[in-house]
């Protein structure tokens, strides 16, 4: 009866006789739980570089396609407004920031896609039946987001810079972390989609198709809202991608105290915080 009494004691104690257990409440096990999550989802990400680096494939695409249309088609974009200049360089300065915008978008708006994978599994419901708050694995897997897109917009950077694009180096920074905060946002967005169309891929794919391009086209991210209709004028103001946008090509320009960049920190720090309340209250309500 001794033994058995001892026997309880250890293993309520974490294996440490007459001891006490430390147990992590409130602010302290949402902060370890989230790194959890977000250890295991980038393990993933890191364990299959190849999804990775083909996701780089459809940017360097439009950047070596698009970008010499835009060029002959409209003379460039010199100092971020058409027919500036009309070379190569200023081509890239005005079309590379919205083509690392374009990364972001797509990639965080799939991680949806992931979810419904481990849900077909049943990977996700084990996850659930984890001790782990339902907070942090929202958020977890949203933080996600932020290492591949610091990545992939410092290679296609890089890769340019060879064919005329100035790089600003702190200013590139500022971006990435621009785009990391939007991106954590657009990702919970994304999941609570996900969570909310379990058993029917079909629903996720339908709203997230035909939310992301009318958003794509409505940023200026490949083409001048300028030259458009009134009406598609009003419409991306709108949008939150057009500041994000128009952010982007500031600070790409070399520009870190502008108007556009302000708006377009207040943008993504608004979508951020929709998206997590929006996820975080989606995933406590999952079963």
């Amino acid at each position: 009866m001794t033994a058995q009494t001892n026997l309880s004691a250890t293993r309520t104690t974490g294996g440490r006789p007459g001891g006490d257990v430390s147990v992590r409440t409130g602010a302290g096990k949402l902060v370890a739980d989230t790194w959890a999550v977000f250890t295991r989802e980038i393990l993933l990400v890191l364990r299959d570089p190849f999804t990775l680096i083909f996701s780089l494939l459809q940017p360097l695409i439009f950047l070596g396609l698009f970008g010499p249309l835009l060029t002959g088609a409209v003379g460039g974009f010199g100092g971020g407004t058409p027919g500036g200049g009309g070379s190569t360089a200023d081509t890239l300065q005005w079309f590379v920031p919205g083509v690392i915008v374009m990364i972001s978008l797509f990639g965080t708006s799939m991680s949806g896609s992931n979810l419904l994978y481990e849900m077909m599994t049943g990977s996700y419901e084990r996850v659930l039946a984890t001790p782990l708050d339902r907070s942090a694995i929202l958020v977890g897997r949203a933080l996600k987001e932020f290492a591949p897109l610091v990545v992939q917009g410092l290679l296609i950077a890089v890769v340019c810079v060879p064919f005329g694009f100035t790089l600003y180096p702190l200013h590139l920074l500022v971006g990435l972390l621009l785009l990391g905060l939007f991106g954590v946002g657009v990702g919970a967005l994304s999941i609570s989609l996900a969570l909310a169309a379990k058993n029917r891929e079909w629903l996720f794919w339908g709203v997230q198709q035909s939310l992301l391009f009318p958003l794509l086209i409505l940023s200026g991210m490949m083409l001048p809202l300028e030259a458009g209709p009134a009406w598609m004028q009003t419409a991306a103001m709108f949008n939150p991608l057009t500041y994000i946008v128009d952010a982007e090509r500031a600070l790409l320009a070399g520009s870190l105290v502008d108007t556009d960049v302000l708006w377009g920190f207040a943008a993504a720090a608004l979508t951020c915080a929709v998206g997590l309340w929006v996820g975080i209250r989606r995933t406590r309500r999952t079963t």
